[in-house]
């Protein structure tokens, strides 16, 4: 439910008719149900950012590379001929 408690329950012809206002209750924080022959189909609620910051060296000191990392091993390019 939204901010109100209140859930705004709606078809689809009356959704696509009002969208600009379900758009705006929505961006207030309610929740609106798309209902189709009375049977719900779709929910639209606010979108939100939820991108995460990196922090860089969370893994330092956790990840070893080892010395011959990009060194190709002999035997290797037979599969690939």
């Amino acid at each position: 439910m939204g901010k109100s408690g209140k859930m705004i329950v709606a078809n689809i012809h009356d959704t696509k008719s009002n969208l600009s206002r379900y758009l705006k209750e929505v961006a207030a924080g309610e929740e609106v149900i798309i209902c189709s022959y009375g049977n719900p189909v779709a929910k639209i609620v606010p979108y939100t950012n939820k991108i995460k910051c990196r922090k860089p060296g969370l893994l330092k000191g956790k990840i070893k590379i080892a010395a011959d990392f990009d060194e190709l091993p002999e035997d290797f390019l037979k599969y690939f001929r």
